[in-house]
Formats: structure tokens, sequence, C-alpha cells
């Protein structure tokens, strides 16, 4: 008989470890647990950032592109206003270059004396 107490010793040491090892186990899985929430939480929180910069950038290129556009017309109407003081520039000067002319005949005509 004196078998079976240290079977039953053996038994029973062998269920305190494993309850033991089990304890410790439930520890590192409710640490791991943490740890997956506490990741899962800064996940959520950086693909919602990565959402508002996503649209903030999608409305900084439409701005720039407007932007673009707004400085495209602009250049061009500058480049029109630019022609058509070239064009008036032009006629002024061929106005006076008349005007000129006019003044060097009436002095021819009408010499002072």
């Amino acid at each position: 008989m004196s078998e079976t107490p240290n079977r039953l010793e053996l038994i029973e040491a062998l269920a305190i470890r494993n309850t033991e090892a089990i304890a410790a186990l439930t520890v590192k899985v409710e640490n791991l647990t943490d740890n997956v929430n506490g990741l899962t939480n800064n996940v959520d929180r950086v693909l919602s950032r990565s959402a508002v910069l996503d649209d903030v950038l999608l409305e900084l290129r439409d701005s720039h592109e407007q932007h673009q556009q707004n400085f495209e017309e602009h250049q061009r109407n500058f480049e029109r206003h630019q022609q058509n003081f070239n064009e008036h520039q032009q006629t002024t000067n061929a106005a006076l270059n008349s005007l000129e002319a006019i003044l060097l005949q009436l002095i021819r005509i009408f010499p002072q004396s």
C-alpha cells in the first residue's frame, strides 16, 4: 500500500503544478489580451487619423488644382492685357509720330520769322 500514497502524492503534485502553470498562463493571456487591446486601439486611432489625412490631402489637391486653374487664367488675362497695352503703345507711338510729322510740316509751311 505504500505505492498508492506515493502515487497520489505524485498526482497531487502534478495537479498543483498544472494549476500553477494554468494560473501563470492565465496571467500571460490576460497581459497578451491587454496588449492586443492596446494595439487595436492604436491601430484604430492611426486608421482614423489616416482617413482624416486622406480627406485633407484630397481637399489640398482639389484646392491646388483650383488655384492652378486660377493662376493659368490670370496668366492668360495678364498676357492679354500686356498685348492690349503693347497695341495701345504702338497706336500711341504712331499717333505721336503722325503729330510730329504734321508739326514739322506746319513749321516748314509757316516758318517763324
